[in-house]
């Protein structure tokens, strides 16, 4: 299997946890299911507020603001479970494999939760993602019960934290790529009809096509200072599209250079910064966006060796090509929280 080749977005790793296979997977049998993770264990979690983890870093001129944060911050991650799987491998993640919890916690936790250690307490699960594999296989009742399986988990962890942690506090929920399919189905079952919606600042679903109508009364983002909604992007090099693309087919797609959904461009001037491999190292200016039908096109990004990349996704880069700007809007957003 393949993986999406480097260009500074991020470490290696963080690559590795995106990757997109071309082929159609089929199942095969697999070994026991990994036992699940129980979450009052503070090792079942990837990054707790009272606790030095990955998610407490910050690049030059930021700092980590969780202790005086009025909010929390639910964060899941995207899948790093991407080797290339043996036939009695199982299909969903050990939750206590340290190997694996490696590479979660040096890419997407260090990469992309940290965005939010400026605005809020971080709380990131370990779940028992799903091999990237899985979204190509044929069988689906197969499929099915292997996204259930890491949603519940995720789901889990939620409930855990609203029973142990949050104490009434405002949530805002943060996700990429195989995060986001789950953050869906949270939103739905936790948020859209009952009265915890009233506390949600903001929910950032990224690297996954999110449909407008997805729920009922929490509504896409279409104003920086809006809050009680969703933003979602997935980001490639302008004239490019996702495979299987159908135009017009209702997918949200939020430009987080201008917090808009219309098709208005963003030039590269509105990006505040970029963090990529040099995570202390903050890169103003790295590239524009403009929302073209259902995702984020942007012109080539610039930054030291960014001839070398020709690939023309860049769904690894969703969160870091725009991590000022994220960091910045997310406190913006829980300012208009507390004056609504």
């Amino acid at each position: 299997m393949k993986t999406t080749q480097i260009f500074g977005l991020a470490i290696s790793l963080l690559a590795i946890a995106c990757s997109t296979p071309k082929e159609t997977m089929v199942a095969s049998s697999a070994s026991g299911v990994p036992a699940a993770p129980d979450y009052a264990q503070e090792g079942s979690w990837a990054a707790l507020p009272d606790r030095v983890d990955a998610a407490d870093v910050f690049p030059k001129g930021m700092e980590d603001r969780q202790k005086d944060g009025e909010v929390d911050v639910f964060f899941v991650h995207p899948t790093i479970y991407t080797q290339e799987r043996e036939q009695t491998d199982p299909w969903n993640a050990d939750v206590q494999d340290a190997k694996m919890n490696k590479k979660v916690d040096e890419s997407a936790i260090r990469f992309q939760a940290s965005i939010f250690n400026g605005v809020g307490r971080v709380y990131a699960p370990r779940y028992r993602q799903a091999h990237i594999g899985a979204y190509w296989l044929q069988e689906r009742d197969m499929q099915k019960r292997i996204f259930d399986l890491a949603y519940s988990d995720v789901r889990n962890a939620f409930q855990y934290y609203l029973d142990h942690y949050n104490q009434g506090r405002p949530i805002i929920i943060a996700s990429h790529s195989q995060g986001t399919t789950h953050t869906q189905r949270l939103l739905k079952e936790f948020f859209d009809t009952t009265n915890l919606r009233n506390r949600l600042v903001v929910a950032y679903l990224v690297g996954m096509p999110v449909k407008r109508d997805l729920l009922e009364n929490i509504p896409p983002c279409d104003r920086p200072e809006q809050t009680g909604c969703f933003c979602s992007w997935r980001t490639y090099l302008k004239g490019h599209y996702p495979d299987l693309h159908q135009p017009g087919n209702n997918i949200v797609s939020t430009n987080p250079l201008n917090w808009s959904s219309d098709t208005l461009y963003a030039a590269r001037e509105l990006n505040k910064g970029a963090v990529l491999r040099s995570f202390n190292k903050v890169i103003p200016k790295v590239c524009d966006a403009q929302v073209h039908d259902g995702v984020l096109w942007v012109n080539k990004p610039k930054f030291p060796g960014s001839f070398l990349y020709n690939n023309p996704n860049y769904h690894i880069g969703d969160f870091n090509l725009f991590y000022s700007n994220v960091r910045e809007n997310a406190v913006a957003r829980v300012g208009y929280f507390w004056k609504r």
